[in-house]
């Protein structure tokens, strides 16, 4: 799954969260209809760029935070927000560092967490709008009711698509059950878990900016994205080229990079994959994993043995309890589990479809 963010941009947002006292001073200052320039962090970097100001040492509170606020100059923040540090400064950044703002307070913003590294928050007073820099990303930092909405139009979005993806996956099981699949079958349903885990990524975008009010969301997540990412890793496992030099996660980690266009183009992720011919109607077999995966309480290392034993999911399925038993550490007990399993996951799938 993508990321939404850096993790540095990630724990500055979970600071600056609804529920946490930063959010509470920030909020303070922009209902009050002030500006303000507050630095998280009081490392030695930080201190050298700052000119005047006084110390203050004092324990960090939203009512403090947004009264130290009424005057000129950044407030300085221990690095976990617990103490104010300084107040009234004026910050010195390096002026070669390059920056796309205009105004003053966000300029300085910019430039300091550029060179520093650390989280700069902006209030600004005419456009009651509060912004995070981190590095070289820069975040608005949105309502919380706003935030919330856009939450529960992707979770409206994802419900959708992994509805349609357990309606793919089982067309795709049934194919395999048949030894009749394409790769265009093989693309469908892969570009379906890529879009799920994209909108799942965003999503958890979204929580992190919710802080304690995205538990809901959390728990919804987490209820629609269950079984997905190995759903993925064992679909990856079954297709992927025969280039055995290219490690698994080397693939996926192709497949996560593809944009959102290239995630449309069937091309790419036949690319991605490593597959000998860009046909999408050529037939291709599937080895067996996602299919052994669906066996209670099969170890991946000795499905790892099956599939070698045995080359494709076709051959597996002809197997006997013998030939199963056969493959170190599965034995009689597992090797009946395994038959009993494949034919019961076989039948279904054919019932459901005819």
């Amino acid at each position: 799954m993508t990321a939404p963010y850096s993790p540095a941009l990630r724990a500055a947002l979970a600071q600056l969260a609804p529920g946490r006292v930063l959010r509470e001073g920030i909020d303070r200052i922009l209902q009050a209809g002030m500006g303000g320039l507050v630095v998280v962090g009081d490392g030695p970097d930080v201190l050298n760029i700052c000119s005047g100001g006084f110390l203050l040492d004092a324990a960090f509170s939203p009512q403090r935070l947004s009264e130290l606020a009424k005057m000129d100059g950044a407030i300085i923040l221990a690095a976990d927000a617990s103490r104010i540090a300084r107040a009234n400064v004026h910050l010195v950044p390096d002026p070669t560092v390059p920056t796309s703002e205009t105004g003053t307070r966000h300029r300085t913003a910019e430039r300091v967490a550029k060179s520093l590294g650390v989280p700069v928050i902006t209030v600004s007073q005419r456009m009651s709008t509060i912004r995070i820099y981190v590095g070289d990303e820069k975040h608005e930092v949105v309502p919380t009711a706003r935030v919330m909405n856009r939450a529960n139009q992707a979770l409206a979005t994802l419900e959708r698509y992994r509805s349609r993806l357990e309606t793919d996956a089982a067309a795709l099981s049934t194919l395999e059950i048949e030894d009749l699949v394409t790769i265009r079958d093989v693309i469908n349903v892969l570009q379906l878990i890529e879009g799920v885990e994209r909108i799942a990524s965003e999503i958890e975008g979204h929580i992190v900016e919710l802080g304690d009010e995205g538990r809901l969301v959390r728990l919804q997540l987490v209820e629609l994205m269950g079984g997905v990412e190995s759903d993925r890793r064992h679909l990856v496992r079954d297709y992927r080229g025969q280039e055995k030099k290219v490690p698994l996660d080397t693939v996926l980690e192709s497949l996560a990079a593809l944009t959102t266009d290239d995630l449309i183009d069937p091309a790419e992720l036949v690319h991605a994959l490593r597959l000998p011919t860009m046909a999408l109607d050529a037939a291709v077999s599937p080895r067996g994993y996602r299919m052994l995966s669906r066996i209670p309480r099969l170890p991946d290392q000795i499905m790892e043995r099956i599939v070698a034993r045995f080359g494709n999911l076709q051959k597996i399925m002809r197997a006997s309890i013998d030939d199963l038993d056969d493959v170190e550490g599965v034995g009689a007990a597992r090797a009946r589990a395994i038959k009993d399993g494949l034919s019961k996951i076989a039948e279904t799938a054919i019932l459901e479809r005819y």
